[in-house]
């Protein structure tokens, strides 16, 4: 969904053959400053009824009840708010389908655990840090300049921003709950057999951007790409499969989810701006009780311990860190499958044809 590297103006700036102009027109526009841009266009499901009548949408539910998604942090899946674009065939929105203590989770293992080594950031060609949330908070003081460091971290199958291309000497396992609610997921949306097996989570700041592009690393280019955004909101920006289809501009808050499937699968994207949220639907007040375990069958992970997991985050004193990070940041989690559904590794030559 969206690729970890950091816009620079320049990737803007070289000119460009007029066809490619209508994205890249929508990009600078939205990532002005000076003035700043008219959201009149920008989808914003937060006012359901008003861009129901700007845009075509379509609801769409599916009646398959899913038992893990409470343990997850979801809410009930029969009671999630669906969208599909006609414009944009494949493009789905599923808005904030996440609880309080779900978007804190999850919010807090893109803080404390994603950045870890064997893990790999964008600080490595700086330095080597071990645990970079632990180091940004050493002793009784913040290291607010090591917080911004941090842009992007990748797992499972690591993309070289190189070659642009995977390999199975540069992959650590992929993070099992983070498997286990991309299924979840996807198995609601129909997508049976996705596996979770690679996952850019990156790290915006106010006046953070990201360039178009389309992801087209993987083998398996038919598989949906899924992405969670978590903390402040941000304009994201979807065109076709050349810079000349002019994008649609859609809000995501925190807790929305975008799955790119079929056609919407290899088109461009970008976000231009992230904008202050209106609220902080992460510290929603809900009635935060402790989870029982109900024997659910997991495909990836424990249930004792992910509800262990899941609890740290009752108390405000042991959440305040990670809120602080998010009232001013936004993170957002990418994941696709590299393999084709026949292949157990990219060393599987025969079926990599």
């Amino acid at each position: 969904m969206e690729n970890a590297r950091e816009n620079a103006d320049n990737d803007l700036s070289h000119d460009l053959p007029q066809y490619e102009s209508m994205f890249m027109k929508s990009f600078k526009y939205y990532k002005s400053k000076r003035p700043l841009p008219s959201l009149e266009q920008v989808i914003n499901y937060e006012y359901c009824d008003k861009s129901l009548e700007m845009t075509t949408v379509q609801c769409c539910l599916n009646n398959n009840k899913d038992p893990r998604a409470s343990s997850l942090g979801l809410q009930d899946s029969n009671n999630w708010k669906m969208f599909e674009f006609e414009n944009h065939p494949g493009l789905l929105l599923i808005k904030d389908p996440f609880t309080s203590m779900g978007q804190k989770f999850w919010i807090r293992k893109c803080l404390e655990e994603y950045p870890k080594k064997p893990n790999k950031t964008n600080i490595d060609v700086e330095r080597h840090i071990e645990d970079w949330w632990r180091d940004c908070h050493k002793g009784n003081k913040c290291d607010k300049n090591l917080k911004k460091k941090l842009r992007w971290t990748t797992l499972g199958y690591h993309h070289n921003w190189d070659s642009k291309v995977y390999s199975e000497d540069n992959r650590t396992t992929f993070p099992v709950e983070l498997a286990e609610l991309c299924d979840v997921v996807a198995h609601h949306l129909g997508f049976e057999g996705f596996r979770a097996e690679a996952a850019i989570v990156n790290y915006y700041h106010m006046g953070s951007t990201l360039s178009a592009h389309t992801d087209h690393s993987e083998v398996n280019l038919e598989a949906p790409l899924f992405s969670f955004s978590f903390g402040q909101s941000a304009i994201f920006l979807i065109g076709g499969h050349d810079k000349s289809k002019e994008p649609l501009a859609i809000l995501l808050n925190s807790g929305d989810i975008v799955v790119m499937s079929k056609e919407a699968r290899l088109c461009y994207h970008a976000v231009p701006k992230i904008l202050p949220a209106s609220t902080q639907p992460w510290n929603k007040e809900e009635h935060l009780i402790s989870m029982k375990q109900k024997g659910t069958k997991f495909k990836f992970i424990d249930e004792a311990k992910l509800i262990l997991e899941m609890e740290r985050n009752i108390e405000n004193k042991e959440w305040s860190k990670f809120n602080s990070y998010v009232e001013e940041s936004r993170i957002n989690i990418n994941v696709r499958q590299v393999l084709n559904a026949n292949q157990e590794s990219l060393l599987d030559c025969k079926n990599n044809t």
